[in-house]
């Protein structure tokens, strides 16, 4: 029955008006946006005639106000890539399932927003959300570049904020006045994994050939790269491995001489690091032109989407990258009944695109929105942050517990790893094959770590 609703709300899609508004700024030394770039939105449900035609009729409680900040253009637009359909779905969704709380019956408008990639134009229209817009709660996702900005704007106007796609370290210790002796934040909640696992997926898949050890850290001067810089050293030495870092070096860079000369030198066998996807194309393009020959590259960020294989073509065969989400995953959405192969093959369907890992976590924010308003009893800013820092959740992602840790106002989704191949004659030219489940074991494998040609 949810499965066939859901269904149905994805066919609503094209009924939910779009109401379109300009946006300027510029991001990570990118151009401002042109002309046809992705416009900002609002997703407004309709008032259900006499209520939710399975649960009864309620008396209405309004329209809750949800502000959404996606880098839907520049260099992070791969996270951003699926969320104008995320945004259109779920607002088709809460059309025909306004959410019900407290005996009221709410509809949802949801507001979208392009931060262009920049994180001064994230904080910027978190801002116009909350003071313009009157939003009742705001979510964001796609590295601390996103979600920093708009969490502390969301933390010091005192208004809900959920967050995802950015490790939690950089998201809760980024954040702090005093990183040694941080404090919890009161309206701000984020989930997601942290950089202990994606060291230890890495690890599982360097174990699986056999290497020297040594390992050429590509890590940039952002938000992430100074995070996993700082963390991957010790939490790669207990098992032998060794980072070679060259120095952090500026988003936007052309030439990488020096680190593929200092990788050459170390004679590093293994390559890891968190760049900008397009940064990586730069870098591998130039690694191979030079004769850098590692038998793994595990890279963070850069390597999650399709897209920036396809940037690449052949000389991507074998890079690996963690996987957060797939439609593999065995998971599903407490909204929408659908499983995470019906959520991406959703997307396929409409966009014509390969499945991209934001979607699920995309999707899972409207899951932890609903769950949160049920729980606080209606969109009372306060109440919703209280029923946060709480909150337990069965999500597309996987469960989510806010009790749990690591820290406050911080859920762990599971994390896994995987390797992009080439496929031969297949729907899309890029297939992911999970080869590191050791921390998700209920997430099957597709086939095992091989080394790069």
């Amino acid at each position: 029955m949810r499965i066939a609703r859901s269904v149905r709300a994805l066919a609503a899609v094209a009924a939910v008006g779009l109401v379109v508004s300009a946006c300027g700024g510029g991001g990570l030394d990118e151009p401002a946006a042109s002309d046809s770039a992705p416009a900002e939105s609002a997703a407004a449900s309709e008032p259900a005639a006499g209520g939710d035609a399975e649960g009864g009729a309620d008396a209405s409680g309004g329209t809750i106000k949800v502000g959404f900040v996606s880098p839907m253009t520049g260099p992070l637009a791969g996270f951003g890539e699926p969320d104008q359909w995320i945004v259109d779905t779920m607002g088709a969704w809460f059309a025909a399932n306004p959410i019900e709380a407290g005996g009221k019956s709410y509809n949802v408008e949801i507001i979208l927003k392009d931060s262009q990639s920049d994180a001064k134009r994230a904080g910027e229209v978190a801002g116009e959300l909350i003071n313009q817009d009157g939003v009742d709660v705001v979510m964001a996702h796609g590295t601390p570049d996103t979600t920093n900005p708009v969490a502390d704007q969301c933390e010091a106007n005192a208004t809900p904020c959920i967050t995802s796609d950015a490790p939690w370290q950089p998201y809760y210790l980024g954040r702090q006045a005093d990183p040694a002796n941080p404090e919890p934040f009161t309206y701000t909640y984020h989930f997601f994994w942290g950089l202990e696992d994606v060291s230890a997926v890495y690890q599982d898949m360097w174990s699986q050939l056999d290497t020297n050890k040594k390992v050429g850290g590509l890590f940039p001067n952002d938000p992430d790269g100074q995070a996993w810089a700082g963390a991957f050293p010790d939490m790669v030495s207990a098992n032998g491995y060794t980072i070679n870092d060259p120095g952090l070096y500026q988003n936007g860079s052309q030439d990488f001489s020096a680190q593929i000369s200092a990788y050459k030198s170390n004679g590093d066998e293994i390559l890891t690091g968190v760049p900008i996807p397009p940064d990586f194309t730069t870098f591998w393009t130039q690694a191979k032109q030079q004769g850098l020959t590692p038998k793994i590259a595990t890279i963070g960020k850069a390597l999650l989407f399709p897209a920036s294989m396809e940037a690449l073509g052949d000389i991507g065969q074998n890079l690996g990258t963690e996987v957060w989400w797939t439609p593999n995953y065995p998971f599903s959405s407490s909204l929408t009944g659908m499983s995470a192969a019906e959520l991406a093959q959703g997307y396929m369907d409409a966009s014509g695109k390969q499945w991209t890992q934001p979607i699920g976590f995309s999707e899972a924010l409207f899951e932890v929105l609903q769950a949160a308003i049920q729980a606080a009893g209606g969109p009372d800013k306060e109440a919703v942050a209280s029923a946060l820092s709480t909150l337990k959740v069965d999500t597309v992602v996987g469960p989510l517990d806010w009790t749990a840790g690591p820290v406050p106002n911080v859920s762990k989704t599971p994390l896994t790893g995987g390797q992009w191949r080439m496929t031969d004659g297949g729907e899309f030219p890029w297939e992911l094959v999970i080869v590191s489940n050791s921390l998700a074991p209920e997430v099957p494998l597709g086939g095992s770590v091989e080394a790069l040609k």
